[in-house]
């Protein structure tokens, strides 16, 4: 390594395919307070936090591999001493006289350290009230002496309250459970495998699946995401789900069925206060005898389909979201398929915690929809670990 690149004030490696490391510069070796010995021929894990690791296993390569190069990408680095340095990491793909190696430039994120010197002034300054309120309350004893009778009935109003928020909380329980056991469950056999996933922002959720056998060989779908969380949302999306169980029992076609859910939608706030109530929502069935899909996407994130040769086609909104508008029309598109391939309906909260491009990368793995279902729910929860999880989950996994 030439001096000039060993001495830049930013961390340098070159990187296998396999993660091991192939060549370190000084800049880094004093940031993680390593030797060159150390890492020299060791994986990338062995400077990467736990969580780290995980995210690099799962993204950082298989993304480098397609795209050729990385930017801006955020890891946890843990020094020798097992601090932890937070950084942001460029990577570049290159290959030379038939070797193929990765560049990475790695910057530190040390402002962080600043904002906990303010917070410590911040505290301080704190300390400096607190002592100063002791002196103002000690004064305010005389007070506090003639609000005895007032909280006392406060302790018995909140004791009151409490009971209520119990049984409140016991109420929201049960329905979730309700909830939960009313979705379809699972199922695989010779001619289709199907996975789900569900998981609610608050005690209950506006999204829901369902799906039925409504023939031999044909079966049909639903999922659907009513605006808005909690209770309210719970209910508008049970009351369609019920709505649908009895039309696709009768055998209803897709028009009739998103016709149904639209009026549906209507009626529940005919009376009410002028706000626009709104369900996006996409219904199909799929012929595997026809090896022919059928669907309505009613304002709803577009399902993706993956090929036998990893192609990807989506099936885009073909109308509004239910609920928003009267008199609609529902086109009805199909789509036919000559092999086994892979179908993925979600809500867009699974697409808030991953981005489409790493999603298509999961699907085209193969391997069996449960293992690549295990895959999603585990960055789905890496999201919930950062807090910053927004909206309900729920997605469906159909192999044919």
């Amino acid at each position: 390594m030439d001096r000039q690149l060993d001495e830049v004030p930013c961390g340098y490696l070159l990187l296998s395919d396999e993660g091991e490391i192939l060549s370190v510069n000084k800049t880094l070796l004093e940031l993680l307070g390593n030797e060159h010995a150390d890492l020299v021929n060791m994986h990338f894990h062995q400077i990467l936090t736990k969580a780290s690791r995980a995210f690099c296993q799962l993204y950082f390569f298989p993304l480098l591999k397609m795209e050729g190069r990385i930017e801006e990408m955020h890891f946890s680095l843990q020094k020798k001493d097992g601090t932890e340095v937070p950084a942001l990491i460029f990577a570049r793909r290159k290959t030379k006289e038939g070797r193929v190696t990765n560049e990475c430039i790695i910057v530190p994120m040390l402002q962080r350290l600043e904002y906990e010197s303010e917070l410590l002034k911040a505290r301080n300054i704190a300390d400096d009230a607190l002592k100063e309120a002791a002196a103002t309350n000690a004064e305010l004893t005389k007070v506090l002496e003639a609000l005895k009778v007032k909280q006392k009935e406060l302790v018995k109003l909140n004791k009151q309250n409490e009971e209520y928020q119990e049984r409140i909380t016991k109420e929201l329980e049960l329905a979730k459970s309700i909830q939960g056991i009313s979705l379809s469950v699972p199922f695989c056999n010779e001619e289709i495998s199907i996975s789900a996933y569900y998981q609610s922002s608050t005690e209950l959720s506006g999204d829901m699946y369902s799906f039925y056998k409504i023939s031999p060989g044909k079966y049909g779908f639903i999922i659907l995401d009513v605006m808005g969380h909690g209770i309210s949302s719970a209910l508008i999306s049970m009351s369609l789900r019920s709505l649908f169980q009895m039309l696709i029992m009768k055998k209803a076609s897709a028009a009739e069925i998103m016709r149904e859910l639209d009026t549906q939608m209507h009626l529940l706030f005919r009376n009410g206060d002028g706000i626009k109530h709104y369900c996006t929502a996409i219904f199909l069935t799929i012929d595997t005898n026809k090896k022919e899909i059928e669907y309505i996407n009613a304002g709803h994130p577009p399902a993706v389909w993956i090929g036998p040769d990893n192609e990807v086609m989506e099936f885009k909104a073909t109308m509004p979201p239910i609920g928003m508008f009267e008199d609609l029309n529902f086109p009805q598109k199909s789509f036919s398929y000559q092999e086994s391939g892979r179908l993925f309906l979600y809500t867009d909260g699974v697409t808030e915690a991953i981005s489409s491009k790493a999603l298509n990368l999961l699907l085209k793995e193969k391997e069996p929809s449960e293992m690549t279902k295990d895959k999603i729910v585990h960055f789905l929860e890496l999201d919930e670990e950062m807090a910053i999880k927004v909206d309900d989950r729920c997605f469906l996994l159909i192999d044919l």
